[in-house]
């Protein structure tokens, strides 16, 4: 039994930020309906792709983040298509959708309107700048990018003085997915005390900003504009990656008695005796004169050399590992954080899983990622009563699909 079971999710969503949530929720327990529209999920057209048994190309981009849920083929510019929404709806406890805020009005489908269909509902929306936003920005189109830059995000992030750079994963759609999650939740437990709901209106830019961490205090507090710093804290010293003899490892030493221990495991005791070196605050002042020093002591051996070594000093290290060695990590394995998903027609296929370790209702993956329209005539028949000649005649008319 998950944490959510009994929970009924309506999902809209395409592509990546609203479906991480829609995904979340599933392997929570809430049952998940994606709605579709007849070309499918534009991510279904998005690498990598991996062959099914008939040869068809399937996209392992979908797959990846549409597990446990079913899916429905609507045409929602047919107006029998608008009543089924309704119908799913009325039935609902969450809405999910991360399109213009013009788009759901357009189809009628705003806050408003579904508050007409079912007056409780939570109707949760994911977009670039957020719906309750200044005119000229609720309307603008948003990728993940836009959401990195405009957030300031990209401006901290890459080599120490070197140009803007995108953080490597799609951070602006996975954070307002998650942050989208966390405003449903709270939403769920309101209206359980109040029989209200209400609308969650989130932002891929807001997400962002509330994760810039000392970005902005050391702007309004210091003055400074921070910049990209590599893979350097701003204000802990050493706090980075080092290259060593065959690769990257970090160690980020984040106080005075790890500092006395890391110049033991380096056998640099001068460093430890060193005046300039004596605090955290000097260090950060005298760091254009220590890094230097440190860099070449570590480029003096291999990473696994210096792992034996500060794993000998109880040190905080991490090699900077690739994907590979990420996949086939044992710890990641035993956390099932690296589980095999089974897709018909395709077979077992690695993805992450689900990072939520409940005790008593963990994050599980219970089912593959559906078929476009996989669940069409289940949910018409079984959820919403329709008859199979009701249903062969809509598919005729190119309502559903």
């Amino acid at each position: 039994m998950g944490a959510l079971d009994g929970v009924k999710v309506v999902d809209l969503s395409h592509v990546l930020a609203a479906p991480f949530a829609t995904m979340i929720l599933a392997d929570l327990g809430a049952e998940v309906i994606k709605v579709e529209p007849p070309y499918g999920d534009d991510s279904r057209q998005f690498g990598p792709f991996v062959e099914d048994e008939l040869g068809n190309q399937k996209s392992g981009y979908f797959i990846s983040i549409n597990r446990n849920k079913k899916s429905v083929v609507l045409n929602l510019k047919e107006e029998k298509g608008k009543e089924i929404l309704r119908n799913l709806i009325s039935d609902a406890d969450v809405v999910v959708e991360n399109y213009r805020p013009t788009t759901m009005k357009k189809l009628g489908f705003s806050y408003q309107e579904m508050k007409k269909i079912k007056e409780d509902i939570i109707y949760c929306s994911i977009c670039g700048f957020g719906h309750d936003a200044l005119e000229e920005y609720a309307s603008k189109p948003a990728y993940d990018m836009v959401a990195q830059a405009y957030s300031g995000l990209m401006s901290i992030t890459g080599p120490e003085g070197g140009e803007p750079c995108r953080v490597g994963s799609s951070i602006g759609d996975i954070m307002a997915g998650h942050q989208a999650v966390i405003g449903i939740l709270s939403a769920l437990r309101h209206r359980d005390r109040t029989g209200k709901g209400q609308h969650v209106d989130m932002s891929m830019v807001d997400g962002l900003v509330s994760v810039l961490e000392n970005a902005i205090a050391r702007y309004t507090m210091a003055g400074e504009i921070p910049g990209p710093l590599g893979g350097a804290h701003p204000t802990i010293v050493p706090f980075q990656s080092f290259k060593t003899k065959d690769n990257y490892i970090v160690t980020p030493i984040g106080n005075d008695n790890l500092w006395q221990k890391f110049c033991e495991a380096l056998e640099m005791p001068e460093l430890a005796d060193d005046e300039r070196f004596k605090t955290n605050p000097l260090r950060a002042e005298y760091k254009s004169e220590l890094i230097p020093i440190l860099a070449k002591r570590l480029k003096e051996k291999t990473t696994a050399e210096w792992e034996s070594i500060f794993e000998e000093y109880d040190l905080p290290y991490s090699p900077v590992n690739t994907v590979d060695k990420v996949v086939e990590d044992d710890n990641l394995k035993y956390r099932k954080m690296i589980v095999d998903l089974e897709q018909p027609g395709i077979g077992k296929i690695k993805v992450a899983g689900s990072p939520f370790h409940l005790s008593e209702t963990p994050g599980e993956i219970k089912s593959h990622a559906p078929a476009k329209g996989e669940h069409t005539d289940s949910i018409l028949k079984e959820d919403l009563g329709f008859s199979d000649q009701e249903i062969k005649e809509m598919r005729e008319q190119g309502i559903i699909a």
